[in-house]
């Protein structure tokens, strides 16, 4: 930018002259004043650029990041610090003739700590830091993407000179906006170019030199990566950040619970067990959230309630404004115990928290504890699954004579996992190819499955039948129910058997 605006200013300055000569004494005094604007704005520009570098590396500077500080990911914590042993230990893999690492690509879901994986390797490894996003490379302008990236690493490298560091670390988020597959309908001239550049920039890097740049890549889409840039030689290690798994949920509440009063009748391992698939951004905002409930009833410390209901605010979203009638709560209070029922039925203490609070765009929710966390399901699993899904509409046709629209997520949850169990050939079809299964035969075998169940579910629901009744009414007035105080409503009343 400093090249072109110095031609720029010269350009300017010697039409100015020539103009000036032939019209002296008319327009000296305008132009005068118009070059010397000119020239002051460029200054001033330069000086203004020049400072935001400046603050934003301090910025950087100052919030540096360790490992010890990001929970819930050993596995990807202890790949990449063997990874970036290689800038620590330069002799020791000179000696055994290793190549030292150009790229690292972090894949995995939003949310699970890519961008501050990639500030504790420059903090482990006392490396000069440059990020940018995928997006900044993007312009309506050929050219402007590729000289970007040119830039980028002329600065890494300029930086670590600067500060006699021996290495520089480049971090990337979302690289897949400029790393798509050429070629395809998606391409595109510019973002053709600026990958280009890149593939180009990392094959220059010398790996004896000094300084040494790494390029540390972000993503959640890799399968949209051009095969050229994730080959061997360019990203070398690709480490998959995924979600943590109990014992990593626990540890990210336990660092961000550290900085925050918590009373001692909270229990951490229980909020660790009830939000399993939740990501570490999603742990930071659940207890951000807690902080604010406990703010809004002028506590002192967060309590096991403010957790709870962060929960359900992460997952469902505020509460609403909407006002259903009392009818209407009614029903809704009816078809979450006929969930509820169903869930603690076919696995005990697995019931966490009901309510009819309207959030999003539920009008009611059921939270359950996963019983472990686990990646397989058998049949039964499946099985009990659809019967916890078709409980709310069973607990209302017992109760009301008929069914309503609520429902209709209920229904499309246990026709995905019907769907599973033909896909997996767990049916009465045996091992099938869903994709080339006749329609009709596929909704048929759904049709008879969803009857078995339905079944199944009305018989054991039947037993609670008057209990459904009153409990509802007790569960409108309360708005909120503990699943402590629901099993031992439960353990009253599954002895009681309604004659129907």
């Amino acid at each position: 930018m400093k090249r072109y605006l110095k031609e720029l200013i010269i350009g300017v300055g010697v039409t100015t002259i020539a103009f000036v000569a032939v019209n002296f004494q008319q327009l000296t005094i305008p132009f005068v004043l118009l070059f010397a604007i000119l020239l002051t704005f460029a200054f001033v520009a330069d000086r203004n650029r020049g400072a935001a570098a400046t603050v934003s590396h301090e910025v950087a500077k100052s919030h540096r990041v360790e490992f010890d500080q990001i929970g819930g990911q050993e596995m990807a914590k202890r790949e990449l610090t063997e990874a970036l042993d290689f800038l620590r230990h330069r002799d020791k893999i000179k000696r055994l003739g290793i190549n030292p690492l150009k790229g690292i690509i972090l894949t995995g879901p939003p949310g699970t700590g890519k961008t501050l994986l990639a500030k504790a390797a420059a903090t482990y490894t006392d490396s000069v830091f440059v990020a940018a996003s995928g997006s900044e490379f993007v312009e309506m302008y050929v050219g402007v993407g590729a000289s970007r990236v040119r830039q980028m690493f002329q600065r890494a490298r300029a930086q670590a000179k600067k500060e006699a560091k021996d290495s520089a670390i480049i971090f990337i988020d979302e690289i897949d906006v400029i790393g798509g597959k050429r070629g395809g309908s998606q391409s595109h001239q510019e973002y053709d170019q600026t990958l280009n550049q890149l593939l180009t920039e990392m094959d220059g890097m010398q790996t004896t030199s000094s300084p040494l740049v790494l390029v540390i890549a972000a993503t959640n889409r890799l399968d949209m990566l051009d095969p050229a840039l994730i080959r061997p030689g360019r990203f070398d290690r690709q480490i998959k950040v995924d979600l943590p798994d109990k014992n990593g949920r626990l540890h990210i509440l336990q660092i961000q619970t550290k900085t925050r009063p918590l009373a001692s009748s909270v229990d951490l391992d229980q909020v660790a067990s009830e939000t399993y698939g939740f990501s570490g951004a999603q742990l930071e905002s659940l207890c951000n959230e807690a902080a604010i409930l406990a703010m809004r009833e002028n506590k002192e410390q967060i309590e096991q309630m403010h957790l709870r209901d962060a929960v359900d605010k992460v997952l469902l979203g505020e509460r609403t404004g909407k006002r259903p009638r009392q009818e209407e709560l009614e029903r809704v209070a009816v078809h979450e115990l006929g969930h509820a029922i169903m869930s603690e039925s076919v696995r005990k203490r697995s019931v966490s928290h009901i309510t009819i609070a309207p959030r999003g765009n539920a009008l009611g929710f059921v939270r359950q504890v996963p019983e472990a966390d686990g990646y397989l399901y058998t049949y039964d699993q499946l099985v009990d699954q659809i019967k916890i899904a078709l409980g709310g509409t069973v607990a209302e046709e017992l109760i009301y004579g008929n069914r309503s629209t609520g429902a209709q997520g209920d229904i499309q949850q246990a026709t995905n996992m019907a769907r599973t169990i033909v896909a997996c050939g767990l049916s009465s079809l045996g091992i099938v190819d869903i994709d080339n299964l006749q329609r009709n035969v596929l909704d048929e075998e759904i049709r008879r499955i969803f009857a078995e169940l339905y079944e199944a579910t009305r018989e054991l629901l039947s037993a609670y039948q008057e209990g459904l009744r009153t409990l509802s009414v007790t569960l409108v007035e309360e708005e909120n129910m503990s699943g402590d105080a629901f099993r031992m409503w439960m353990a009253e009343n599954e002895l009681q058997p309604a004659l129907v």
